[in-house]
C-alpha cells in the first residue's frame, strides 16, 4: 500500500486531532495494511513521551488511581494518555470499557485520551496492539501514557515489557499472597503502592512490601513503597513526583526507549514465533514431535528445528 494516503493522517497525528488519532488506533488494533503503514511512519516522531504501566490484583483501585493521576498531571500543565485493557466483551469481542467510565470526568478534557483496548484473552493482561497504540499517543505529543492492565494476577508481568515506569498497586490485606504473586508482578515494580491506605492492614502490607524488598539487591533503582487513598487524593502528588524521578533515572539507564523496544521486539519475535509453529500442520512437524515423544530428540534441538519449519513455512506464503 501506498505511504501518501497514510502520510496525510500521520500529519492530523503530529498536529493533535483526536479523530484522526481515534482511527489510526482503530487501524493498529485492527492490524490493517494502512495501520501497518501508518506505523512505518511513526517512528521518526517517538521517543518524548514517558510510559507508566500500572497494574495489580482486581480490587486493588487501579482505575481510580489513574483517575487522580491523571488530575495531577493535568494541573502540572501535561498532557496524559490513557491505554486501558479491558476484558473482552463475551458478545462482540470488544473492550467492556469499565474503566474508561470510571475516569470518566476527564474524557472531555482535550489534553487528555484515553482508549480501551480489549485484552481478546490474550495472556499477560496486555492486548497485541497496545504498544501501538502507545506509540501513536507519543507521536500525537501526549507527555504521559498510563498502560492499566485488566488486573489479572501474576501473568500481569507484560506490562513490564512496554511500560519505562511499572507501578504494582497493591491493597491493604494482602497477608500470605504476598508471598504468592511476589514471584510475578510484585518483581517488575519500580514503585509498590498501598493503596486504600486508610483502611485497616494498611500498615501491615506496607511493611510486608519492605521486607520483600530488603530481600533483593537493586543496582540502578531500588523500588519505592508508598500509600495513597486515591478517592481523596492523598498521596498522588508524591507518587506523581516520585514517578518523575524515576522517569528521570530512565533516562539515564537502560530503561531508555531504546531499551523498550529492544523487549518489545523479542516479545514480538516470542510471539510470532509461537503462533506460526502452533499452526504448522506438516508430515515433517509430525515427525519432529514423534521424535521428542520418543526422547530420541531433546527440546531444545527440536525448538531450533520448528523454528526453522516455521521460517520455511513462511517463505513459501
Amino acid at each position: 500500500m501506498s505511504a501518501a494516503p497514510q502520510e496525510s493522517v500521520l500529519a492530523a497525528i503530529l498536529a493533535g486531532e483526536r479523530r484522526a488519532l481515534a482511527r489510526a488506533m482503530s487501524a493498529v488494533e485492527n492490524e490493517t495494511a494502512a495501520g501497518r503503514v501508518l506505523l512505518r511512519l511513526l517512528h521518526p516522531h517517538l521517543g518524548r513521551a514517558h510510559v507508566l504501566g500500572i497494574t495489580g490484583p482486581p480490587g486493588a483501585g487501579k482505575s481510580t488511581l489513574v483517575n487522580a493521576l491523571i488530575g495531577e498531571w493535568l494541573a502540572r500543565g501535561a498532557r496524559v494518555g490513557v491505554v486501558a485493557v479491558d476484558p473482552s466483551s463475551p458478545f462482540s469481542g470488544g473492550a467492556i470499557l469499565g474503566d474508561r467510565i470510571r475516569m470518566g470526568e476527564h474524557q472531555a478534557n482535550e489534553r487528555v485520551f484515553i482508549r480501551s483496548l480489549a485484552s481478546r484473552g490474550h495472556g499477560g493482561g496486555l492486548s497485541r496492539t497496545a504498544a501501538r497504540v502507545i506509540d501513536l499517543l507519543d507521536a500525537a505529543g501526549y507527555d504521559h501514557i498510563i498502560v492499566e492492565t485488566v488486573g489479572a494476577g501474576q501473568s500481569e508481568v507484560e506490562v513490564a515489557e512496554i511500560a519505562d515506569t511499572r507501578v504494582v498497586v497493591c491493597p491493604p490485606g494482602l497477608g500470605d499472597e504476598v508471598q504468592a504473586i511476589k514471584a510475578g508482578i510484585l518483581e517488575i515494580a519500580d514503585i509498590l503502592v498501598v493503596n486504600k491506605a486508610d483502611l485497616p492492614l494498611a500498615d501491615r502490607a506496607e511493611r510486608e512490601l519492605l521486607g520483600m524488598l530488603s530481600l533483593h539487591h537493586y543496582d540502578l533503582w531500588t523500588p519505592l513503597v508508598m500509600r495513597t487513598v486515591a478517592t481523596r487524593g492523598e498521596g498522588v502528588r508524591q507518587l506523581a513526583d516520585a514517578i518523575e524521578r524515576h522517569a528521570e533515572a530512565c533516562a539515564r539507564s537502560r530503561l531508555s526507549r531504546h531499551g523498550r523496544i529492544r523487549r518489545l521486539i523479542a516479545a514480538s519475535a516470542a510471539d510470532w514465533v509461537k503462533r506460526r509453529i502452533e499452526s504448522l500442520d506438516s508430515a515433517e512437524f509430525e515427525q519432529l514431535c514423534a521424535l521428542v515423544h520418543r526422547g530420541e530428540l531433546d527440546y531444545a534441538s527440536a525448538d531450533l528445528r520448528a523454528i526453522e519449519l516455521a521460517l520455511n513455512a513462511e517463505k513459501r506464503t
